[in-house]
């Protein structure tokens, strides 16, 4: 296999920017750094494309290593012939190779490895050979044997039979169009362990569905019930229809032998095929749901990552709690810690509301407060109802916003916290990192681990190792995307950073605690253990804010200075003009003189000299300022049980999922807007038409006080959604009647606790 040919086939590209994507990756350059910098070679590919890319290069590599393995195991065995060789040449599939090895792997003692070891393959092979003149009884007599335990000739054919059966289920062939039947023709059946039993799973006990209509989230519900021993699932198929299958390549005539082969067949597909099909269908089934899953956790955690700071805002943290009391801390806009405290402002032994609001109050005038940051978690309500009361009660203008604290309870008893924060216990430290999610939600999150974060669906079921891999990539991609101070980042921030790993992000913070700010990148090369290699790789996505060299201060890489240099000088600017904002009208000064003009005069590719131009022109920029700002409220907040179907309301979007996206609209729980509800057109996943953290309109279609479910539309413009949704036609798929994949027991779909 081509495998560079294989992937521009793949992924509709050109084989040059394979090849040169391909090198690159060799040459131990990193993902952010090939789609920031090297556009000219791979056709300015994005960084999720190229993760794509990079996972389907490592598969079909491991893939040829596994051909190479398989290969020559059967030329050990003295038994490649050039029919396995192309068979395993032509497989596209670590299942196919597999398929083909299967034959010859050696095996733990089986019905079939015990009749070859009494002697009977021969007989065996008679029967297969089914020749008319084969008289099966007759034959056997020659292999009873009762040293080998072969008493009689019933035995001798039963173990013949066996040995049939288990070269049948062995048939690579078979094996690949039954797989396939099962996959097109299958279904998969759910039944209740104990009938009598009650659980989240109950939509469950009488459930099936044609394998490939079958939603990746119900595939992973199902997972998680069998898990959890409150069911039984397996997957259903028509037997008739998958030993016609085997029959018609083994049946040769209708005498003795054949009908002994017959029953072999059938034995071998009941015993041997199908329990190991199943099991490949329900693992190919899981397998596909978690990559799937894992995407949506992946697409979700970069919208969380991306969402707007709240810069230039003095933010009081409040950590909601009950016995303990609601913890306090104040930072300011650079996020050092200016106050914390304790008040008691919920239901408890300690409850004083008075004290609090004069606690707060004396806060939010002591440090010029402008913004409240409030967790999600226990207390949350009741926080968030004395929040919204003392902000009447005040003149200074003060917003609030909820936020997520999903891990922060993680992060404040780690041990980066302790090193962060070393004066002040496990609950302040908590409270500080709510302040900052609110004002940084980037440089605050890439402290907690990924998964902790809690945007997606059933995470704890995943392939641990690739949801990491993944979702470390993703917190990379944000981080470089979006470029970090060099003199105020965190390690924790600055390990993300292309070509810094944990070590020399420590020995960058080291450095500056030592030496003072830095003043230019140059300066980074004096680090310990970062050399020229690391330097390439990490400098253009290190600022250094007013330093010797204005440019320090844009994504433009230092390899490109000289370029940048001549482009200002032929538009007219000085790099004192990028300093002051004065080259702002660049973009049409060199749109002027052509782009193609300078690009050929300078000496750079035209996607190169474009983002020169754009940073030139913008020095510092954040991409995160161009999206709209986070949705804070300055009071008046509804209880559940104020919603009535047809109230429009703004929210923030929390979670999404397959089947819809969960609306935080300041009544505490989030409401579900189902994908039929999102908008107009069809979509086949919310992803195509929300985000997480945009705020959206909606209207209330449903309202369930008891159970605190909350329906919501964003089809404002449609009349026919203000009443409850109609039925589904009889072609769409329903979920189980009563079905809330959000009760299921830890997933996270919401979460509203540490």
């Amino acid at each position: 296999m081509d495998i560079n040919k294989t992937l521009a086939k793949e992924f509709g590209l050109r084989q040059e920017q394979v090849d040169n994507t391909v090198a690159l990756i060799d040459d131990d350059k990193t993902i952010p750094f090939i789609a920031r910098y090297r556009k000219e070679l791979t056709g300015s590919l994005d960084d999720q494309i190229l993760r794509e890319l990079y996972d389907r290069l490592v598969y079909l590599r491991n893939l040829e290593k596994r051909k190479e393995e398989v290969s020559s195991a059967i030329t050990e065995q003295e038994k490649m012939t050039p029919e396995i060789e192309a068979a395993i040449s032509a497989a596209t599939t670590l299942v196919e190779v597999e398929d083909i090895y299967r034959p010859f792997k050696p095996k733990r003692r089986t019905r079939a490895s015990i009749a070859r070891e009494n002697g009977l393959e021969p007989l065996a092979v008679l029967i297969l050979a089914q020749e008319d003149s084969t008289a099966p009884e007759k034959e056997a007599e020659a292999f009873i044997n009762e040293e080998k335990n072969v008493p009689d000739v019933q035995t001798a054919l039963q173990g013949a039979m066996d040995i049939i059966a288990e070269d049948i289920s062995d048939d690579a062939d078979i094996r690949k169009k039954l797989r396939t039947l099962a996959g097109e023709k299958g279904e998969l059946v759910s039944k209740a362990a104990d009938p009598e039993a009650e659980s989240v799973y109950m939509n469950y006990y009488e459930y099936s569905e044609p394998i490939p209509k079958v939603a990746n989230h119900r595939v992973l519900a199902l997972d998680r019930g069998e898990k959890e021993n409150f069911l039984k699932v397996s997957v259903n198929l028509d037997e008739v229809a998958a030993t016609d299958i085997i029959l018609g390549k083994y049946i040769k005539h209708n005498n003795a032998c054949g009908e002994l082969v017959r029953a072999a067949a059938e034995d071998g597909y009941k015993r041997l095929i199908f329990p190991s099909i199943e099991r490949e269908i329900r693992s190919e089934m899981t397998a596909n749901a978690a990559e799937e899953s894992i995407k949506v956790f992946a697409s979700n955690l970069r919208q969380l990552l991306l969402q707007p700071p709240l810069k230039n805002s003095v933010i009081l943290g409040l950590d909601p709690g009950y016995r303990t009391g609601c913890k306090v801390a104040v930072i300011d806009a650079t996020g050092k810690v200016l106050d914390t405290n304790v008040i008691y402002c919920t239901p408890g032994p300690k409850t004083n509301i008075e004290a609090s609001k004069r606690v707060i109050k004396g806060l939010i005038q002591k440090h010029g407060v402008t913004t409240i940051s409030i967790g999600n978690g226990t207390a949350s309500r009741e926080t968030e109802q004395f929040t919204a009361e003392l902000l009447k009660e005040i003149p200074q203008k003060v917003s609030y916003m909820v936020v997520s604290e999903a891990g922060a309870s993680v992060y404040s008893a780690s041990k980066l916290a302790a090193e962060e924060f070393p004066e002040y216990d496990v609950s302040l430290r908590s409270a500080v990192s709510i302040a900052r999610r609110l004002q940084d939600p980037l440089a605050e999150l890439v402290k907690i681990e990924p998964k902790a974060i809690g945007v997606g669906q059933y995470q704890h079921d995943m392939p641990q190792a690739r949801m990491n891999d993944a979702l470390s990539g993703v917190v990379e991609d944000c981080v470089n995307s979006v470029g970090v101070d060099l003199n105020t980042a965190s390690h924790s921030l600055l390990s993300y950073i292309s070509g810094i790993n944990a070590s020399v992000a420590k020995n960058i913070v080291a450095y500056r605690e030592e030496n003072g700010r830095f003043t230019d990148r140059k300066e980074l090369l004096k680090v310990p253990k970062l050399g020229k290699k690391a330097f390439e790789q990490c400098a253009g996505f290190l600022r250094v804010r007013d330093g010797k060299n204005p440019l320090d201060n844009t994504a433009v890489h230092p390899e490109s200075y000289a370029a940048a240099s001549s482009l200002l000088s032929e538009c007219g600017f000085t790099l004192a003009d990028v300093s002051n904002g004065g080259a702002a009208g660049i973009t049409e000064k060199a749109d002027s003189l052509g782009i193609a003009n300078i690009s050929e005069s300078l000496g750079i590719g035209v996607p190169t000299l474009t983002d020169i131009i754009g940073e030139l022109k913008k020095p510092g920029r954040d991409l995160r300022d161009e999206l709209p700002p986070p949705l804070l409220r300055s009071g008046d907040i509804m209880e559940v049980k104020d919603l009535k179907p047809g109230m429009e309301l703004v929210g923030t979007v929390r979670n999404i999922i397959d089947f819809g996206v969960f609306v935080d609209i300041g009544v505490h729980e989030d409401g579900l807007v189902h994908i039929s509800q999102i908008c107009n057109r069809y979509i086949k996943h919310p992803l195509e038409a929300v985000k997480v953290g945009e705020v959206v309109k909606v209207r209330v279609l449903d309202v369930d006080v008891k159970r605190s479910r909350i329906s919501l539309t964003m089809r404002l413009d449609d009349e026919a959604e203000k009443s409850a949704p109609k039925p589904k036609k009889k072609h769409e798929k329903r979920e189980p009647k009563g079905f809330d994949p959000s009760r299921i027991r830890n997933s996270s779909f919401k979460i509203k606790t540490k």
